[in-house]
C-alpha cells in the first residue's frame, strides 16, 4: 500500500500505537534495573549505577552504528516489514533477559536490544511519510506523546510487578512486544512508493555515507549539535533517575515506578497538546528556545534537592522539554528529499545515539563519584548539574540557526 492508497490518519495511529506499546515494555524494566543489576553483581546501589550506566551505553553504541543503516534500508524495501523483524528479536532479546543469571549475559542482550531498537529511526520516516511538511514538527510532537503515554504504563505496570521478582516485568515487556507485532502485521500500512526487495546498495545503507546527507548543509550540522547535546542531559532520567532517588530520597521500585509514570504523564501532555500552543504563537526555532531554558532551570534545581516531594513537584517543569526534539526534526525533515527520509531520521536518531552513549556514562560515573563511600564531596545531584551545563551550551547554539545559511 503505498502513499496514494493510505489513509494518513490510519496510518498515524498505527505508529502511534506501536510507540506507546514499545514504551510500555521499556518502561516496565526501569523500576526493577537497580535491583536487578545488584542481585547479578552482589555490589551496593552506588556500583551498580556504574554498570547501568555500561549497560545503557552498549545499547546506545548499537543504536549509532544501526540507526541509520535500518533507516536507509527501510526506504528501499519498506517500514513494515523491517519494523516486524526487529520486533520479532525484541521479543526473544526480554525472555531470555527474564533468565539471565550474570551482568555479563545481560551486557549482551542490552547490545541485542540496541540494535533492534534503532527501528525507531524507521517509525520516525513512517510519520514523515504520511504527514505534510507543515504539519511534520506536530505529528512528531504526537509521536512523543504516544512515546510517554506508554511510559505512563510501563513503569507503574513494572512497580506492581516488582512484588513478584525482578524477572516478572522482562516476560511482560516479551509478551507487549508481541502484541506490537501482531498490531503491526494486521493494521499498519506500508508508506513507501516503490517497493524494492532486491537488497540495497552499499552507499545506501552505509551508516557513514548517510550522514553526508545532512553535513552538506551547515544549518543542519548545527541542528544536529543541539540534538547530540539534548540527548546527553536528558538522558540523565532514564541512565541515573532510578539510582538517584533510591540514594536520595530511599524510594521503593513502586515509588520509583509512580514517579516515572508521571513523568511519562507530563510527557504526553507536553508533546500532545502544549507543543502545538508553542509552534502556533512561537514557530519552530522558538519553541526550542522555552523546551530548552525550561530544562536549564529544571536541572539547576535538582541537583542540590533532598526533599522528595519537591522531586516529584519539578517533574512536569521537567517534562517541557520534550517540545525540543520534534521541532528540530521538522526543520530538519522539510530540507530533506521525499526519498531520503528515512536515511534523514536514522542519522538524527543516530545522532541522538551518539549523545546516550556518552550521557549515561557521565551521568552514572559522576554519580558514582559523588556516593558511595569515599564520596569527593556528598552530592547525588551532580548529574543534573552536568545536564544544565549542556543545556546552556544549546542556548548558545541556538541562537546562531536563524542566522546561519542553509
Amino acid at each position: 500500500m503505498d502513499k496514494s492508497t493510505t489513509s494518513p490518519k490510519l496510518a498515524l495511529a498505527a505508529i502511534l500505537m506501536l510507540f506507546m506499546i514499545d514504551a510500555m515494555g521499556i518502561g516496565l524494566m526501569m523500576p526493577v534495573m537497580p535491583s536487578l543489576i545488584q542481585e547479578v553483581t552482589g555490589e551496593d546501589i552506588s556500583h551498580a549505577a556504574v554498570w547501568g550506566g555500561i549497560l545503557t551505553t552498549s545499547f546506545a553504541i548499537m543504536q549509532f552504528i544501526c540507526a541509520p543503516t535500518i533507516g536507509a534500508i527501510s526506504d528501499v524495501l519498506g517500514r513494515r516489514s523491517v519494523l516486524i523483524v526487529s520486533l520479532i528479536v525484541m521479543c526473544f532479546d526480554y525472555l531470555i533477559m527474564a533468565v539471565a543469571g550474570t551482568i555479563w549475559l545481560l551486557l549482551l542482550l542490552r547490545l541485542i536490544s540496541g540494535t533492534t531498537s534503532a527501528n525507531f529511526a524507521v517509525g520516525s520516516a513512517f510519520i514523515a511519510d504520511v504527514s505534510p511538511p507543515e504539519k511534520r514538527a506536530a505529528n512528531f510532537g504526537l509521536m512523543g506523546a504516544g512515546f510517554g503515554i506508554g511510559f505512563v504504563l510501563g513503569p507503574i505496570i513494572g512497580g506492581m510487578l516488582s512484588v513478584y521478582g525482578t524477572r516478572a516485568p522482562f516476560y511482560a515487556a516479551a509478551a507487549l512486544t508481541a502484541i506490537n507485532i501482531l498490531f503491526i502485521y494486521f493494521v499498519l500500512p506500508e508508506t513507501v512508493k516503490k517497493r524494492s526487495f532486491e537488497w540495497p546498495k552499499w552507499e545506501k545503507i552505509n551508516p557513514l555515507s548517510t550522514f553526508k546527507i545532512v553535513f552538506q548543509h551547515r544549518q543542519l550540522r548545527l541542528i544536529l549539535a543541539i540534538i547530540l547535546l539534548n540527548e546527553i542531559s536528558f538522558v540523565v532520567y532514564p541512565a541515573v533517575w532510578s539510582f538517584f532517588t533510591i540514594e536520595r530520597f530511599a524510594w521503593t521500585p513502586s515509588q520509583v515506578g509512580m514517579s516515572l509514570a508521571l513523568f511519562g504523564i507530563c510527557m504526553a501532555v507536553v508533546q500532545a497538546v502544549v507543543i502545538r500552543v508553542y509552534l502556533k504563537y512561537l514557530g519552530e526555532v522558538k519553541t526550542v528556545v522555552v523546551g530548552l531554558s525550561m530544562n536549564v532551570i529544571g536541572f539547576s534545581i535538582m541537583t542540590f534537592l533532598e526533599t522528595g516531594w519537591i522531586a516529584l513537584a519539578l517533574i512536569p517543569l521537567s517534562a517541557m522539554g520534550a517540545v525540543i526534539l520534534p521541532p528540530l526534526k521538522a526543520i530538519m525533515s522539510k530540507q530533506t528529499p521525499d526519498d531520503a527520509q528515512g536515511a534523514l531520521l536514522g542519522v538524527i536518531s543516530s545522532t541522538a545515539s551518539v549523545g546516550a552513549i556518552f550521557g549515561p556514562l557521565i551521568a552514572t560515573f559522576s554519580f558514582r563519584m559523588f556516593t558511595g563511600d569515599d564520596p569527593i564531596t556528598y552530592l547525588p545531584g551532580i548529574p543534573f548539574a552536568v545536564s544544565a551545563l549542556m543545556m546552556v551550551i544549546s542556548l548558545f547554539l541556538i541562537a546562531r540557526i536563524n542566522r546561519t545559511p542553509a
